[in-house]
């Protein structure tokens, strides 16, 4: 049975549906983070409610602590977390590469210093394949190398050899676990370099296909350009997940593309920042100007929070520092999140995909404000 069915299409836009272990996941779908295996200031449950039906975790995070021989051990990440969702298990390739000086990348693997006890680790593609399978994941993703930008061309050539032979090393490593395995195509950006990553992981017949290395302080105008460059070179009957990239106005960009899949910490780091998405656009709900507005978050909205609170109040529980002030604001984003990209689905499936792109940007555009930003990837 294939993976990924595509179901319907216009132009480039794709919904269909994702086949893992735990079940069948509609796409176009967004992934909430959960690094340590909970996404932060919420529930399963609430996860459950809002619609997830997929997260993240990361692996590099997982290997460190509490350990992915423990997790194994416990039953994996199922029954560990009490998640019976899919989980998608991030390399850490990023987070490794953001250690800067501590860690050294060789051509068997990355050696590197713990960032919670300064401990040394060696991690090798193979090694990485078999901490994910220990945890359990649902999809496992290559170990790679994410260069900064800007890097010169030479580095970012030798990168792409690397990561590519290290895509290898991991397909060979992968067992019969039951877990699928996606390819993650670099090339920083030059084009022609992510041309050939994109070939020459797609010779490897992977699961399915991750665009890395975005998100990490490039132009976004130069973001779109590699995306443009790679999509139409992937098989079109497996999933293509758009790494680390996930403010709702670039998710709609990137489904435009043909991108199936999403992920990013926008929803929850800005939530407890006070930053709330509404259809009219995001708002910051530390503004003064909300101190006495009786208003909902989002007249438009159907979530607990837009159903029960004004404004007032939770700008109140925000600037107080009251916790229960991050739970609130955590899932309300993750509701817009789910039923943007439940909106989306429809919207393709109805044949009305660029009339929903084109009445969201127009409304959404007006918001309050819409800065640049680098960080999903953290």
């Amino acid at each position: 049975m294939k993976m990924m069915e595509i179901i319907n299409e216009e132009g480039s836009a794709r919904q269909g549906l994702l086949r893992t272990g735990h079940g069948d996941i509609e796409t176009p779908v967004f992934m909430p983070v959960g690094t340590q295996g909970i996404v932060k200031a919420s529930t399963h449950r609430d996860l459950k409610e809002v619609g997830a039906k997929i997260i993240l975790a990361n692996a590099y995070h997982l290997y460190l602590r509490p350990g992915d021989q423990l997790i194994r051990e416990m039953g994996g990440i199922h029954r560990f977390s009490g998640w019976d969702g899919a989980v998608l298990t991030d390399s850490g390739g990023y987070q490794i590469f953001s250690l800067g000086v501590l860690r050294e990348i060789k051509d068997d693997g990355v050696l590197f210093q713990s960032h919670i006890d300064g401990s040394r680790h060696f991690l090798t593609p193979e090694k990485m394949v078999q901490v994910q399978e220990n945890i359990g994941a649902d999809i496992c993703v290559c170990l790679d190398e994410c260069v900064s930008y800007p890097s010169s061309y030479g580095y970012t050539e030798a990168s792409v050899e690397l990561t590519s032979r290290w895509a290898g090393k991991c397909k060979n490593a992968k067992t019969d676990s039951g877990s699928a395995l996606f390819g993650i195509i670099q090339g920083g950006f030059y084009e022609d370099l992510r041309i050939r990553s994109a070939r020459e992981l797609t010779e490897m017949d992977f699961d399915g296909y991750a665009i890395g290395g975005l998100s990490v302080g490039e132009p976004k105008s130069l973001m779109w350009e590699m995306v443009d460059t790679v999509a139409p070179l992937l098989p079109p009957g497996k999933p293509r997940y758009m790494m680390g990239v996930g403010l709702p106005e670039d998710i709609l960009e990137g489904v435009r593309r043909g991108i199936d899949m999403f992920d990013c910490v926008i929803p929850t780091r800005f939530a407890r920042n006070g930053n709330l998405f509404t259809w009219d656009g995001r708002i910051n709900i530390k503004n003064a100007r909300f101190a006495r507005d009786e208003r909902p978050v989002d007249g438009e909205c159907q979530c607990y929070i837009c159903r029960t609170f004004s404004r007032a109040y939770l700008r109140h529980l925000l600037v107080s520092h009251e916790l229960t002030s991050y739970y609130l604001n955590t899932l309300h984003n993750l509701f817009f999140y789910m039923e943007f990209l439940r909106r989306i689905r429809e919207a393709i499936q109805k044949g009305r995909f660029e009339e929903f792109y084109k009445a969201f940007k127009a409304k959404y555009e007006g918001g309050e404000f819409q800065d640049e930003y680098s960080v999903c990837n953290g």
